[in-house]
């Protein structure tokens, strides 16, 4: 990974701060992307000390906020001039139903549209490397979400943010389908992932919810490891379009393939972050 500019987002913490570590390890370029400049910078020092690598920098940036990712494009394209792996990882879990600054529901803004426009913001970037890689983490309750064109904003019932979440997820491997349909015969090269049931901070006011399915968690490591495998390693290089969990290519659920709704969310997503898309 040596000379590779690799973005991360939500990377002071869990999935994100194992991810970046891992990359580090293997001599990447690293930004780390961070909403709080404290915890932030933290991040910084704790991968710069455990993996001796000084090649890592901090952008700011609330992905809540459609402004916030556009400045974050913005500065990324100042410093760089190339990406070579961006790598969607923030997310949040509300339990209580909110909205952002631009009037969206915020379980829909951070862990969809953020993605959406960060990506199409950078491709310019991602297409002046010789090869570059959009990794976007999903969850395995994509299998419990549905697209409600007439409610994405989830007014007719949030149940404490599980149908907002789901919804979400199911939207991220709508789109990682979508884009790569979009990019084929490019040198990027799109895919998204199911990291495992990781114990995070992602819920943090259900705390009887995450004491009653600890068993079943996994570490932030090991749930980073197919983010890190889908980075760096050769053997998917030039693989697109497909969906990953444990480092292998598996089928995500029947309705994250229906070629009519991803069109359909690229639309929409495309009219909310006011994007002028080039066909």
């Amino acid at each position: 990974m040596d000379g590779k500019v690799c973005m991360i987002t939500g990377a002071n913490s869990g999935i994100g701060l194992s991810t970046a570590k891992g990359l580090a390890k293997l001599g990447a370029t690293l930004i780390l992307v961070c909403r709080n400049k404290e915890k932030g910078d933290k991040a910084l020092r704790e991968i710069q000390y455990e993996t001796q690598n000084d090649k890592i920098d901090l952008l700011l940036a609330d992905l809540s906020s459609q402004k916030s990712v556009r400045d974050l494009a913005s500065s990324f394209k100042t410093k760089y001039d190339k990406l070579d792996v961006l790598i969607n990882n923030a997310g949040t879990y509300c339990t209580k139903r909110t909205f952002t600054e631009d009037g969206i529901e915020t379980t829909f803004a951070v862990n969809h549209l953020a993605y959406f426009l960060l990506s199409n913001l950078l491709l310019d970037d991602l297409k002046a490397s010789s090869s570059s890689r959009i990794i976007i983490v999903s969850s395995g309750l994509e299998r419990q979400g549905k697209i409600n064109f007439d409610d994405l904003q989830c007014e007719k019932g949030y149940f404490f943010g599980y149908r907002a979440y789901s919804q979400s997820k199911l939207a991220n491997i709508l789109f990682t389908y979508e884009l790569a349909h979009r990019l084929a015969g490019t040198r990027i090269t799109v895919n998204c992932l199911h990291p495992g049931f990781v114990k995070t901070n992602l819920i943090r006011t259900r705390r009887l919810i995450t004491f009653l399915l600890s068993p079943l968690q996994i570490t932030p490591e090991k749930g980073a490891e197919t983010s890190i495998y889908l980075a760096s390693s050769a053997e998917v290089e030039g693989i697109t379009g497909k969906y990953f969990a444990s480092k292998k290519e598996t089928k995500s659920s029947k309705g994250s393939y229906d070629e009519s709704i991803s069109k359909r969310l690229w639309e929409v997503s495309a009219e909310l972050t006011k994007l002028e898309l080039k066909e």
